[in-house]
C-alpha cells in the first residue's frame, strides 16, 4: 500500500486578508501601505484579534490593547472582527482546494489539510501542486504558506515553521527534529515548562523516553510529537464524504465553450459507466463539479429513479439540469477542471431485451425511471412526488406524498380483498364536513342524513369501524374516538361517515361528519 501524502496550507493573515477584500485600497488595486488590524471587545476594552503583515513588522501583536497599539502606530487602520465571515471565507478556500483532491479538511481557524494521495501526477509533481495551490488561493487575496509530508501533523508543522517544504517519503523525522517546541501547538503553560526544562527543538524531545515525557507533560504531547515526526498517521476527516467513484479532467488552458465542456463530460460519463459495469452496479446519485479559473466552484447534482450507467442519458440529464438552473452556469474566463463523482449506487444487472411483442414489466419500469429523471432535472427533486402509506390508524394521516427519489417507505400498500369493495374511499375531504344524522338508537348506523341541504335516505350501512386516538402522539386537545360507517343511499351513492365521540351519558352529544366519497 503506497504511503499517504498530505498537503497543509496555512493562512497567517486570513482575517485581515478577508477584511481587505471589501476595502477601497484593495479594490482600486493599490497596495496597502498602513498597518491594519481587527479588534474585538474583551473584558471592557478593545483588543487586537488579528493583524496583517505590515502591522506584524511594525511590532504589533494579537491580544494587545488598541490604545497601546495606537501609541506605537498612531495611523493604525482598524475594523471590527467578524469570526463568522472568517469561517465562511475559509470554507470558500476549501472549496477551491477541492480542485486538487476531494479530501479536504479545515484545520483550526486558519488552515486546510488535503489528502493528495494518488493525485499528484495530475499536476506534474508535488512541488508543482504546492505552487499551483498557493497561486490558486492568491485569487482570493490570501497570503498562503504550505508544505507536503507523510502525515497531516507533519505537513501542518512544516507549513508554519518550515514554509513551503516538500518532505520526501521517510524524510519527515529528519526535517521535523529541527522544528521549535512551538510546533507542538501546546498551551502557553506547557510551552513555557518545556523551555524551562531545557528543550528547544523537537529533536530534544525525540531523544527522551516517551514514558518520561508522558508522565511529565501528558500523553497528548507525546502523541502529537510522534505524528509530527511521521511515526503515526492520523488521517484527516474531510468536509465531504469520499465518493464511490470519481473521474476528472484538468485542462492546460481554461475551457470557455459549454459544448466542448459537455463533450469532455460525455467521456467522463463513459469512463464512470465502464467502472460501474465492472462492479455490477448502477449509479443513483452523481455530482458534477466545475472549477472556474477565477476560483468559483459550481456543483450540479443528478439523481436517478433507478441505477443507471448509460452515459448518453446522464449527459442529457446534466445538460437539462444546467439549462434549468436559476443561476446559469457561466464559463466566465473558463473552467480549469471538471470532476464527475458517483455518490450512491445500487446493484444493476443487464437484462436481454425481449424479441416478443409487447412491453415487459422491466421495460415499463425503465421507461418510468427515464420519465422521472427528466422531470426531476427540469422541475427539481421536491416537485416530483409519489403517494406513500404511513404507519398510522388515523385515515387523515395514513396517506401522503414524498419526493419520488426519496427512500422507499417501509409500509407497503395493503392488497384489497378479492371480490370485496374497498374499505377506505379514494377521496377524503381535507376537513371532514358536518352532517345532520337521524339514527334509531345512539350507537346504530344512521337512517338518513342531510349534507349540503340535501337529504339522503340510507339503504345500506356497514360498520362501525372504531378508530381510537393514538395516545402516543402528543396532540392537544386529544382527539375523540371515531366510529366509521360505509353508507349507501337510495341513489346508489356511497359515503364514508363517522360519529365523533361516544354516547356515555345524558349530556354527551357526539357529532357526525362526512369524511370521504367512494367511487
Amino acid at each position: 500500500m503506497p504511503c499517504r501524502r498530505y498537503l497543509a496550507l496555512w493562512f497567517p493573515f486570513l482575517s485581515t486578508d478577508r477584511a481587505r477584500q471589501s476595502r477601497t485600497s484593495c479594490r482600486d488595486g493599490r497596495p496597502a501601505e498602513r498597518p491594519f488590524a481587527l479588534v474585538e471587545k474583551d473584558r471592557g476594552a478593545l483588543r487586537i484579534s488579528a493583524i496583517d503583515a505590515i502591522a506584524l513588522r511594525a511590532g504589533l501583536g494579537t491580544g494587545m490593547a488598541l490604545a497601546e497599539a495606537r501609541a506605537i502606530w498612531p495611523n493604525l487602520e482598524t475594523e471590527e472582527a467578524a469570526p463568522e465571515d472568517d469561517a465562511r471565507f475559509l470554507k470558500r478556500a476549501s472549496e477551491i482546494c477541492e480542485m486538487f483532491t476531494p479530501l479536504v479538511a479545515i484545520e483550526g481557524r486558519d488552515g486546510l489539510a488535503l489528502d493528495i494521495t494518488g493525485c499528484v501526477h495530475l499536476f506534474g509533481g508535488e512541488s508543482e501542486m504546492l505552487l499551483r495551490a498557493r497561486r490558486r488561493l492568491r485569487s482570493l487575496g490570501l497570503t498562503t504558506f504550505g508544505a507536503i509530508a507523510s502525515t497531516p501533523h507533519a505537513a501542518r508543522a512544516f507549513a508554519r515553521y518550515r514554509r513551503n517544504t516538500v518532505a520526501a517519503t521517510g524524510e519527515d523525522e529528519t526535517l521535523a527534529r529541527a522544528l521549535p517546541i512551538a510546533a507542538l501547538d501546546q498551551d502557553q503553560a506547557t510551552t513555557i515548562a518545556l523551555g524551562r526544562a531545557g528543550f528547544r527543538t523537537l529533536g530534544d524531545l525525540a531523544d527522551r523516553p516517551s514514558h518520561i515525557l508522558s508522565a511529565r507533560f501528558g500523553e497528548d504531547l507525546v502523541a502529537r510529537l510522534h505524528r509530527i515526526l511521521g511515526r503515526e498517521d492520523i488521517r484527516i476527516t474531510p468536509l465531504r464524504a469520499p465518493p464511490l467513484l470519481m473521474a476528472e479532467r484538468h485542462f492546460p488552458e481554461p475551457m470557455t465553450q459549454m459544448e466542448h465542456l459537455l463533450t469532455v463530460l460525455a467521456r467522463l460519463m463513459g469512463d464512470i459507466a465502464n467502472r460501474l459495469e465492472a462492479r455490477g452496479e448502477g449509479g443513483r446519485a452523481f455530482e458534477l463539479t466545475l472549477f472556474r479559473a477565477d476560483g468559483a466552484v459550481r456543483r450540479i447534482g443528478i439523481e436517478t429513479a433507478s441505477g443507471t450507467r448509460e452515459a448518453a442519458s446522464l449527459v442529457r440529464l446534466a445538460r437539462l439540469k444546467m439549462e434549468m438552473l436559476a443561476d446559469p452556469v457561466d464559463p466566465g474566463f473558463g473552467f480549469d477542471a471538471l470532476r464527475l463523482m458517483v455518490l450512491r449506487s445500487e446493484p444493476l444487472h443487464e437484462a436481454q431485451a425481449s424479441l416478443a411483442e409487447g412491453a415487459k414489466p422491466e421495460d415499463e419500469a425503465r421507461a418510468l425511471a427515464d420519465l422521472v429523471n427528466r422531470l426531476v432535472a427540469r422541475f427539481g427533486r421536491e416537485n416530483v412526488r409519489r403517494f406513500v402509506l404511513r404507519d398510522t390508524h388515523d385515515p387523515a394521516l395514513a396517506g401522503g406524498t414524498a419526493a419520488f427519489l426519496s427512500a422507499s417507505p417501509a409500509v407497503a400498500w395493503p392488497a384489497p380483498e378479492a371480490g370485496q369493495p374497498p374499505a377506505r374511499p379514494l377521496t377524503l375531504f381535507a376537513n371532514p364536513q358536518p352532517i345532520e344524522v337521524l339514527a334509531e338508537v345512539p350507537d346504530s348506523p344512521p337512517l338518513r342524513f342531510r349534507w349540503r341541504r340535501m337529504l339522503h335516505e340510507v339503504t345500506r350501512a356497514e360498520g362501525p369501524e372504531r378508530i381510537a386516538p393514538e395516545w402516543w402522539r402528543e396532540t392537544l386537545p386529544a382527539p375523540a374516538t371515531r366510529d366509521y360507517y360505509r353508507i349507501e343511499d337510495q341513489a346508489g351513492h356511497r359515503f364514508w361517515i363517522f360519529r365523533e365521540g361516544l354516547y356515555e351519558g345524558r349530556n354527551s352529544q357526539p357529532r357526525w361528519f362526512l369524511h370521504g366519497l367512494f367511487p
